[in-house]
């Protein structure tokens, strides 16, 4: 009986140091992916803005264009 006790401990050992393990690499694609999502959002407020100054650069000129017309 000692011997399927010491078995039992030790496959739950090497599970549990394999599913840590695990969470350690789902971590790290975690952490990874919210740097990404981070860096996504950053370029898409610059591009936002870049837009609405495209935008108001438009309208000055149909504006200006308006005005002469």
């Amino acid at each position: 009986m000692g011997d399927d006790v010491a078995v039992v401990l030790l496959t739950l050992t090497v599970e549990n140091a394999e599913l840590r393990a695990q969470l350690i690499a789902a971590q790290d694609m975690l952490m990874e992916s919210a740097v990404d999502a981070g860096q996504l959002h950053a370029r898409v407020e610059d591009l936002r803005m870049e837009r609405d100054a495209w935008r108001a650069e438009a309208e000055r000129l149909e504006a200006r264009s308006g005005r002469r017309a």
